[in-house]
């Protein structure tokens, strides 16, 4: 493996954390990913769904896992239900896991194949009176196509109609979002990895290299230091583009006098890093990109310390939507008169930062959890500040990962980030 998961002890734990808040003669069933074929038998890199690798740390296809704390057959209060290692599949695909190996790592004793699940199946429902299922639940997404979980959740209850459904979200989410000790290590060396992307993209970036350059020497680095791959499709965006916040063509020759802001990220063990930094292509930055950058940093800089427990995202988005009219009116791009008179549902501001400053991270780079959430110790989120001038093809995104803490931890720290830094870091790279 690329990666050693995360100890026994620690699946375990989650797994009671979740037992402790289902209802009395409960079944939580729990699925893996599909695998999205791309042409003839081959398919799509595989990603475990989250949830089930926090319960369980076996990153693999064809996975099952119930949890029925309840029944009266103590080996089924427990079961993890893994491929077939068939001779005929290890030909074709290479390793997968043998019940002792899946054993050891999720802590479980109970582990069978998975073609053993319908079957089981039946046992436990007729044992259950509740049953706990997932679905994907974020307020700024809906599946446009049904996912394993939406169609094993149809058929369940088609199968099994008189059964009463619950939301598992409800229970997973809160405790996937405040991590433990050995998550944060993990998160550390997953922005470890990225910070050293960071480093290396820096070596190629001069007038006349293509974007795809620059990604080619991110991922060559994360593989080399044994991250599985990049945590979202990295972005590369020089020029004008620096405007577009989703910029993933990565395509364009660096002009000289451009900016290039870099948006990217390592996942190690299935954890998330992200990061953003922006430089000037040619290793020097005019009076008026330095004007802006430096603007963005403040606002960054004063940010890290705001994430203390108590505070929420809507809370950090009120400071920095503030300190954002601040620095773009020094920067004239409008006046105090304008904010004055602005239309509240169009502030002055959002021409030039469209987004918001702050997300959860952790197994996904979008990671469980709300805007409204009170920051707990132990959750982790981005702090990501940027400002996108279009008509002077000047955009500037700065981006950091922070454990909440009274005194908040930025995984990123000793990343160069300011102007000085920056230009001296690639200077050493001509």
């Amino acid at each position: 493996m690329r990666y050693q998961p995360l100890s026994a002890q620690f699946y375990a734990r989650n797994r009671r954390n979740v037992v402790g808040e289902m209802e009395p003669e409960s079944l939580a069933v729990l699925v893996s990913h599909d695998e999205y074929p791309r042409c003839g038998d081959t398919t799509h890199p595989f990603r475990q769904n989250s949830n089930l690798l926090y319960l369980c740390g076996i990153d693999q296809e064809d996975t099952f896992l119930t949890l029925s704390p309840w029944h009266p057959n103590p080996d089924y209060r427990e079961i993890l239900f893994i491929k077939n290692p068939s001779p005929e599949k290890i030909i074709w695909f290479g390793h997968r896991f043998s019940k002792e190996q899946a054993s050891e790592i999720s802590g479980i004793k109970t582990v069978m194949f998975a073609e053993e699940f319908e079957g089981v199946l039946n046992d436990l429902m007729t044992h259950a009176r509740h049953v706990y299922l997932h679905i994907p639940e974020d307020p700024r997404m809906k599946p446009d196509f049904p996912t394993r979980e939406i169609r094993f959740a149809k058929q369940l209850r088609n199968d099994y109609p008189l059964h009463d459904y619950r939301r598992l979200a409800p229970i997973l989410y809160p405790l996937r979002a405040t991590k433990s000790p050995e998550e944060l290590e993990t998160l550390r060396k997953a922005c470890q990895i990225t910070r050293s992307m960071f480093e290396r993209a820096l070596t190629v970036v001069e007038p006349g290299r293509y974007e795809y350059e620059v990604e080619a020497e991110m991922t060559c680095e994360l593989l080399r230091q044994g991250a599985t791959t990049h945590s979202f499709a990295p972005i590369v965006a020089s020029g004008a583009d620096t405007c577009i916040l989703h910029y993933i063509k990565n395509d364009k020759v660096m002009q000289d006098g451009d900016l290039l802001l870099m948006d990217f990220g390592a996942e190690y063990a299935n954890y998330a890093g992200d990061c953003s930094r922006t430089v000037p292509v040619n290793g020097k930055f005019t009076p008026r990109q330095r004007q802006v950058y430096e603007a963005v940093l403040s606002i960054y800089k004063e940010t890290i310390p705001k994430f203390k427990p108590g505070m929420t995202i809507h809370k950090i988005n009120d400071f920095v939507f503030k300190r954002m009219d601040e620095e773009l009116i020094k920067l004239g791009l409008y006046t105090e008169r304008d904010v004055a008179l602005q239309d509240p549902a169009k502030p002055c501001f959002k021409r030039y930062y469209m987004h918001n400053t702050s997300h959860f991270i952790g197994l996904d780079v979008h990671d469980v959890g709300q805007r409204d959430w009170v920051f707990q110790p132990g959750h982790v989120l981005s702090c990501e500040p940027g400002i996108y001038i279009a008509e002077e093809g000047i955009g500037v995104r700065i981006e950091t990962d922070v454990v909440v803490a009274e005194n908040p931890i930025d995984l990123f720290a000793g990343t160069p980030v300011e102007v000085e830094e920056i230009e001296s870091a690639m200077r050493r790279n001509v």
